[in-house]
């Protein structure tokens, strides 16, 4: 018999691993939510999570008959111990009530319970449970001792219930303190198990996070989105990587762009495409009264084209598609009102986002949803009000104005 050489035999025995692990599933977020500290004003008080259940609802984008959850403990600082996690479905996205017969246990390595370190995120075992695209999904977490640091994320445009106790599998939570956070929820996760399954990742700030939609109406304009490409047959979940205040360049309410990249964008598991809409908030604080000179403002534009194209680069080295979306008016906001020079730095950039060779493609938010008779302003039919942020009709002709070809196969 002839001998296999050491070398070719060892190349062989690390192969094994790789066919044993063949078969296991690939893995696709199917909702997500970014992390950071929550403000003041969006935290918790100190002692709100020691002993509480909290009951949160979720909007999944691709279903699936498996899920696994992903919690985080982002910005913590000392371990977080969570003793015990159930899903189920919601009688409403509205409701802390469960319908009879969904609840379901959450295991972490077979254990009920999971001890989470200072900024990790940890995911669960794979979970049978019937989760159709675009349901909504109920996930109630026990808190034995409340987090030295809260990781949250406070724009969830969705209610929250809280109530003491180890109440995870109560079928309803009469009394419950709400709120419109979430914390410690990062991700949903499903199985791959059609061709072409991939994600779409939506970064951006609080028009992408969704301030001025309906609470519990998953109703911004990535949900509209996740639902055309629904109905247009092609298997693409929309994942809302959206901060409120976001920026690119300095922390706002939450990390900056390019600090989150990695764990919002690059983390997911079989992403595709990426949509860019940010920059706004770098604008309005950079010089609220029109003090500075000009050559300011154009350090400011060229600060931000660069971030993008370090955003492009490192998504394009993962095989990831970035389409640039092109910033909204806002004239006539109280918030960032903005005077020539400022409204010049909107156009600047919008200007470099269109032309050829920096995405690999465009999508003409600014064109969709601003007036034709004043193009700093936004269309009154699409304003929330605050002449920033659109309103529901606002978002639905932002994810109107998106080609679905882009999401071809």
């Amino acid at each position: 018999m002839k001998r296999i050489p050491a070398a070719a035999l060892a190349t062989l025995l690390w192969l094994v691993p790789l066919a044993a692990t063949a078969a296991e599933p690939m893995w696709i977020g199917s909702w997500a939510s970014s992390q950071q500290i929550p403000e003041p004003a969006n935290a918790l008080p100190l002692a709100a999570l020691e002993d509480a259940t909290l009951r949160q609802i979720v909007h999944l984008s691709l279903g699936g008959q498996t899920l696994r959850v992903r919690l985080s403990n982002a910005f913590g600082t000392e371990p977080l111990h969570i003793t015990s996690v159930h899903i189920a479905k919601p009688m409403s996205p509205a409701s802390p009530a469960l319908r009879e017969g969904t609840d379901t246990m959450v295991t972490f390595a077979g254990a009920p319970d999971i001890t989470i370190p200072a900024g990790a995120d940890y995911i669960s075992d794979p979970v049978v449970f019937d989760a159709p695209a675009a349901s909504d999904l109920a996930v109630s977490m026990h808190f034995d001792h409340a987090p030295a640091q809260q990781t949250s994320h406070p724009g969830s445009r969705s209610t929250s219930y809280l109530v003491h106790g180890d109440q995870v599998s109560a079928p309803d939570l009469p009394g419950a303190q709400t709120f419109d956070h979430w914390f410690n929820l990062s991700g949903m996760e499903i199985p791959v198990t059609r061709p072409n399954e991939s994600v779409v990742v939506t970064l951006g700030d609080s028009i992408t996070d969704g301030h001025g939609a309906t609470t519990n109406g998953n109703d911004r304009w990535p949900d509209d989105l996740a639902r055309r490409l629904a109905e247009a047959g092609l298997p693409r979940s929309v994942l809302n990587r959206g901060i409120g205040g976001g920026r690119i360049l300095l922390d706002g309410l939450g990390p900056n762009a390019l600090a989150r990249f990695d764990r919002d964008v690059l983390a997911e598991p079989s992403v595709h495409t990426l949509i860019i809409l940010e920059g706004i908030n770098d604008i309005g604080t950079f010089d609220r009264v029109g003090a500075l000179p000009p050559a300011s403002h154009a350090h400011l534009v060229a600060d931000l084209t660069a971030a993008y194209a370090q955003m492009v680069m490192r998504a394009h080295s993962a095989g990831i598609k970035v389409y640039g979306a092109t910033l909204t008016p806002f004239a006539g906001s109280p918030t960032y009102d903005p005077h020539p020079l400022s409204e010049a730095d909107r156009v600047a950039i919008n200007d470099w986002i269109r032309a050829p060779g920096h995405f690999d493609a465009v999508i003409d938010f600014d064109s969709a949803i601003r007036d034709p008779a004043s193009p700093n302003h936004m269309t009154p039919a699409y304003d929330s009000g605050d002449h920033l942020h659109p309103s529901p009709a606002g978002y639905h002709a932002m994810a109107d104005a998106i080609p679905l070809g882009l999401f071809a196969p």
